[in-house]
């Protein structure tokens, strides 16, 4: 019994300092001089597609899992018990797919988490079985559905969390933005209008009609709503539409990197005074690398980003020398951060619980509800919908939301400008060079 709350007063020390912000630092000097966590591990889920068009994301999704394992253990595990990661392929998405990897992980690994980044289609669908099994569940599916879901039976449901705030955020926030920089003095629009283009993807669409929900009150006008059959890559009829009437803002919520390439590509051969933003896409290397110049000054955001503060780098350090300079720690960091809260968690809940073991997960779930963590990807507190609060849109205080973080293509060649919300901006923006008068 010393032994064991030994090692809970260890980890919660820890705990109490990636909390509060000293993050892998604590962890390290912990380690400095207590033994590695030892006997039977508990396992910890990945459903993540290993496999399929979001193959890329989800080996990130992997890699993230196994760092914070392996920085949890070395910190002396849950309680002094090690943590270990197992995975099940969620291939092409969809219910087909994401509820059968899940069930796996509850019936075949008995796994007392399920932790992932983002998996799309499902709407919601594998909460019923995963609720039945009570194990917790932190996911970045950034879903509105989510909100709707919870609601409807909050006490089946009381160990699922998303851990970023829902895709409806993106719309207000996008128009927040803009407004913002016409307030001071950074962009001087021509007029007020903005044009929405979408495809009739779930994820996109709410974007889509938050914005133009959102519009009015900021004294917006939205002149154009286009939905474009995907996958596209002839763009000439709707930037003909957007030539006849030129908006201040061209908002393009579908996401395909590719296709968003040869939008710019086309739009910079005849461009007009917008500014275009763009959704998820220019965040990946392949918009870069196919469109090149023309992606310069761009704008794109995330709700759900590793920052390039202090915390944001030394992750991304870490991440790049285990798994090399090519892997991508800003997508890991979902994982990682969601295993590192669950850690935590469980921890000041006495200890995790496996499938069935419905007393314990709902002390772990209600520790997962009284915690605020600030981790790579910024602090993470839930609302009673169990999802993420956004910041600057939800709340003004940094230390409560997860910021919406809103990026600009400066140079194609390098890492993209975080321009806004503060205190986390590190380049300024840049009016983008296709627009000659502002």
């Amino acid at each position: 019994m010393g032994n064991l709350a030994d090692s809970r007063r260890q980890f919660l020390r820890s705990s109490t300092a990636v909390a509060g912000g000293i993050g892998v630092a604590a962890l390290t000097a912990l380690n400095s001089n207590q033994a590695m966590a030892a006997g039977d591990p508990i396992p910890i889920g990945g459903g993540v597609p290993l496999t399929g068009w979001a193959a890329a994301d989800g080996i990130e999704f992997k890699r993230g899992l196994e760092l914070a394992v392996e920085e949890i253990n070395a910190a002396g595990g849950i309680l002094g018990t090690p943590v270990t990661a197992v995975f099940e392929d969620t291939k092409e998405q969809g219910a087909d797919n994401i509820i059968p990897a899940m069930q796996r992980l509850i019936d075949r690994h008995k796994v007392h988490a399920i932790i992932n980044g983002y998996n799309t289609g499902a709407i919601c669908a594998e909460y019923d079985s995963i609720g039945e099994s009570g194990v917790i569940y932190i996911h970045n599916n950034t879903d509105i559905s989510h909100h709707a879901k919870i609601k409807s039976n909050p006490k089946k449901y009381a160990g699922i969390f998303m851990m970023d705030p829902a895709e409806y955020w993106y719309g207000e926030g996008l128009i927040a933005f803009v407004s913002n920089l016409k307030a001071s003095g950074q962009w001087k629009p021509k007029n007020n209008k903005i044009a929405i283009v979408t495809s009739s993807q779930n994820y996109s669409m709410v974007i889509a009609q938050a914005i133009k929900d959102k519009a009015p009150k900021y004294d917006w006008n939205v002149n154009m709503f286009e939905t474009v059959v995907t996958p596209i890559s002839e763009w000439g009829p709707t930037l003909a539409k957007l030539r006849k009437d030129p908006p201040a803002v061209i908002a393009v919520t579908h996401w395909v990197p590719r296709d968003l390439a040869q939008f710019m590509i086309q739009f910079v051969r005849q461009p007009i005074d917008s500014l275009v933003y763009m959704q998820y896409g220019p965040a990946l290397a392949a918009f870069r690398e196919i469109g090149k110049a023309a992606v310069n000054g761009v704008l794109y955001s995330t709700v759900v980003g590793c920052l390039q503060d202090e915390m944001g780098k030394a992750f991304s350090s870490r991440y790049k020398a285990k798994f090399g300079k090519g892997s991508s720690p800003e997508v890991g960091a979902q994982s990682y951060q969601g295993a590192m809260f669950y850690a935590i968690a469980a921890a000041m809940a006495g200890g995790s619980g496996g499938p069935g073991n419905n007393v314990q997960n709902a002390k772990v779930a209600d520790r997962i509800r009284s915690l605020i963590y600030r981790g790579p990807l910024g602090t993470t507190r839930f609302t009673a919908d169990q999802a993420a609060v956004s910041y600057p849109t939800a709340t003004n205080d940094p230390s409560l939301g997860m910021p919406h973080q809103f990026l600009q293509h400066q140079d194609f060649t390098k890492d993209p400008a975080l321009i806004a919300p503060q205190p986390y901006v590190t380049r300024a923006f840049a009016m983008p060079p296709w627009i000659k008068s502002a």
